[in-house]
């Protein structure tokens, strides 16, 4: 039973992974037919990841209050809503405001579902989650290079996604009571105890920041390539619409696959080194994206940042609850998911800008500037977490 709870979660991932790559991948149709600059595109974004951050902050209250299976299940029909009648606007304006709820939904379910395997699953279930978020994302660019140049357009495309969102949304509705048969209530006495703390005691807890740090850069990077990967191929390598939401389909396939593979070394390594691994091989790519070289290397290198970049995002969070502890893991994923959504809003945006000004050929140069603040991050994590994961090396239990 606890197996088929788990492929229930990882089915809500799908779901999450969604609507994340639907915008980026659609844009350059949408701005072609609404005859807008290109960087209008990040207001959409901002306004989506807004939502995201609001809901983060607020989740440990929320979790604590519906329980995780109520959150995801209500959060990921809100969404299917909100892509439903995006596909139905008729201008800018309305896809700006559901933005809005389209951040809220992703939120909750991003939080809760982090928290909720990081408690009871181990560090490849962790991965593998992720995996499928990976799987999700690939599958919304996919759809849309097939529909782009048909009738339906870009609209066809979110309107597939939304049925695939639906059927996920009952499926969580039906499975509600077998959350209670696994696990118990979340809030029951076979959980540990949840403190709800305020944003300002968090801030004090050591490594916090850090940890901000970490998922600030990664998330920057994924999401600025997800989110223009697609338009730096259209407008600084001259290809087609089509053929751009293509190549950037294998972008997610290579997150998808990095979670994949993440999930299967788990077992011999710790998330610290698979971290490093990762780390390498995107900065392998990221000096291949910086090159001249044509669209089908330059598609190649976002495949390898993806593969790269991929495992950074679940084992950071996996990691949460041996850094910090069970008690506080919550309410620091919270805030965790909230500083990304921060750094999701804000930095595609001043990338758009860059591009706007410069022209995208600044995209890779971009991302380059994140992966070097990364990296000195990483020093200064380990060295914070060092006591941490000495102790887990040597098989002594975490301090809590």
């Amino acid at each position: 039973m606890a197996t088929l709870l788990l492929a229930v979660i990882y089915m809500a991932f799908i779901g999450l992974g969604l609507p994340d790559s639907l915008f980026g991948a659609a844009w350059p149709a949408i701005y072609t037919e609404y005859g807008l600059p290109f960087s209008f595109g990040s207001f959409v974004t901002v306004l989506s990841f807004l939502g995201t951050t609001i809901s983060s902050l607020c989740s440990a209250k929320v979790i604590n209050r519906f329980g995780t299976n109520r959150v995801t299940a209500f959060s990921t029909a809100l969404t299917a809503m909100a892509l439903l009648c995006m596909s139905f606007t008729g201008s800018y304006l309305p896809m700006c405001l559901l933005a809005l709820p389209l951040g809220l939904g992703a939120g909750s379910i991003d939080t809760a579902l982090n928290n909720y395997v990081a408690l009871h699953y181990s560090a490849t279930q962790m991965s593998f989650l992720h995996c499928f978020y990976g799987v999700g994302v690939s599958v919304s660019p996919y759809i849309l290079s097939l529909v782009l140049n048909g009738e339906a357009g870009w609209r066809g495309g979110y309107r597939i996604a939304v049925l695939i969102q639906a059927v996920i949304a009952i499926v969580l509705f039906c499975s509600l009571p077998l959350w209670k048969k696994v696990h118990g209530k979340e809030t029951g006495e076979d959980e540990p105890e949840v403190k709800a703390l305020p944003l300002k005691e968090i801030v004090r807890i050591p490594g916090v920041k850090v940890m901000w740090s970490l998922f600030i850069c990664s998330c920057t990077i994924e999401c600025t390539c997800g989110s223009w990967g697609s338009t730096f191929l259209v407008e600084h390598k001259g290809l087609a619409a089509e053929q751009a939401a293509g190549i950037i389909t294998f972008y997610y396939v290579g997150i998808a696959l990095g979670r994949f593979l993440s999930g299967v070394v788990a077992t011999k390594l710790h998330s610290w080194a698979i971290i490093k691994i990762g780390q390498v091989v995107m900065g392998a790519a990221l000096i291949l994206l910086c090159l001249p070289v044509g669209g089908s290397l330059s598609g190649a290198a976002l495949f390898l940042v993806g593969l790269g970049n991929g495992p950074l995002f679940p084992n950071f969070n996996y990691l949460t609850p041996e850094n910090f502890g069970e008690e506080l893991s919550p309410s620091v994923i919270g805030t965790q998911m909230a500083v990304s959504s921060v750094a999701i809003m804000t930095t595609p945006v001043l990338c758009s800008i860059l591009g706007q000004v410069f022209g995208m050929g600044i995209f890779p140069f971009y991302l380059l500037v994140f992966f070097v603040l990364m990296v000195f991050t990483m020093c200064r994590a380990r060295k914070v977490f060092a006591k941490t994961y000495n102790r887990v090396k040597t098989g002594q239990k975490t301090e809590e």
